[in-house]
């Protein structure tokens, strides 16, 4: 226990560190013995992972990749977007989910969010289809999915695919169906701060389509069906073999990890009940698994600073959404475009959450938010 003289360690946003020493003994085993195997690219680490992972996303074909970035690409590609085509996403997102559509050639159409899940608006997504409309990318954000049923029905009407954006998700759930099962695919990121993180980068596409998934094994390997043997212009987005193992030995834990990651949640639930901040809202019918846990708050900077000084680290997912990005300026949009996108990034801010967080570590968070409220 810390001493009445000492100073407290600093609360961390992720600790990396503690998750791998909590395995160390498995994860040093199974590297080791993939570089006995010289396995390096692909092989049977990444196979004995993606066997795992497939009904784990509940979908019969998982297919490692480079990163989630590349999962995205890769998905679209597969599913036929190409120049000249319109996808259908959301503005409050990482840009990698956009940015994966300007990768195909396709232009990326927005849609405003639902200011309760963070996610895609669906009652919104029927006025902005065209006759060039080919996909709907939904973005499972903080870790729950989007509200998938009115999109897939709108998609079904439309002739649309559906591509989700899973790279928050693993392990989430819609009305009992788990994220990157729902659409024609689903994309995944295994950075390291996710819930299920590479000690590098990955990612993966599911899917219970072989024909796409057969395209997407193509593409992934610079467009091969056998070696040498190129059908399709490919890429290089293979998944290493390192990062084949040390996600095999973690798929053993990962519900363990989404249990303690929601259980931290309720308790920042309940303690920050009476607190002056917007708690976030897990909707019926849906399983959060909290990647992070993003409040609200009129003085973002201010409480950001605050919990600084008191060594407690913080984020924000994301600041600027990316239709007001310099990056995206080419397709017009300005500020009060997405009034419910452009509110969420000036307020959310997340608050430290990873499955090893203790209770003692969350108190001193919500001791500091509290303080903060009650000074202002």
């Amino acid at each position: 226990m810390t001493g009445p003289s000492e100073t407290p360690a600093p609360v961390p946003f992720v600790d990396l560190r503690a998750q791998y020493h909590s395995i160390k003994d498995e994860i040093d085993a199974a590297v080791i013995g993939l570089f006995e195997s010289t396995q390096f690219v692909l092989g049977s680490e990444v196979a004995a992972f993606e066997s795992l992972f497939a009904p784990y996303a509940g979908a019969e074909i998982a297919l490692g990749t480079s990163s989630g970035t590349s999962a995205l690409h890769l998905a679209l590609l597969a599913a036929g977007i190409g120049p000249g085509d319109e996808v259908i996403t959301t503005p409050h997102t990482f840009i990698a989910s956009v940015s994966a559509i300007d990768y195909c050639g396709a232009t990326p159409v927005f849609v405003d969010i639902d200011p309760v899940s963070f996610t895609i608006d669906p009652a919104a997504i029927d006025a902005v289809v065209t006759d060039r409309t080919k996909a709907i990318l939904p973005v499972h954000l903080y870790g729950q999915t989007a509200d998938m049923d009115p999109i897939i029905d709108v998609a079904s009407r439309r002739g649309l695919s559906v591509v989700e954006d899973a790279a928050q998700a693993h392990g989430a759930e819609y009305a009992g169906r788990r994220a990157g099962s729902i659409g024609d695919a689903g994309c995944f990121s295994f950075y390291p701060g996710k819930n299920l993180g590479a000690y590098g980068e990955g990612g993966a596409v599911t899917t219970s389509d072989p024909e796409l998934a057969r395209r997407v094994r193509m593409l992934r390997d610079w467009g091969a069906e056998e070696k040498y043997h190129h059908v399709l212009k490919g890429f290089n987005y293979r998944l290493e073999g390192v990062q084949g193992a040390v996600l095999r030995v973690k798929m053993a834990y990962i519900e363990a990890w989404t249990e303690a990651r929601r259980a931290a949640a309720r308790r920042y639930d309940e303690w920050l009940a009476d607190v002056d901040v917007r708690t976030p809202t897990e909707v019926d019918g849906r399983r959060h698994v909290y990647h992070v846990y993003a409040i609200r708050t009129d003085d973002r900077a201010g409480l950001m600073s605050f919990l600084a000084d008191r060594d407690i680290a913080s984020g924000i997912h994301y600041p600027i959404p990316v239709h007001l990005q310099e990056a995206f300026a080419e397709l017009g949009h300005g500020r009060g475009d997405f009034p419910e996108a452009e509110s969420a990034a000036d307020e959310v801010v997340s608050l430290p959450m990873f499955p090893e967080i203790t209770p003692d570590q969350q108190e001193r968070v919500v001791d500091a938010v509290r303080d903060w409220c009650t000074s202002r």
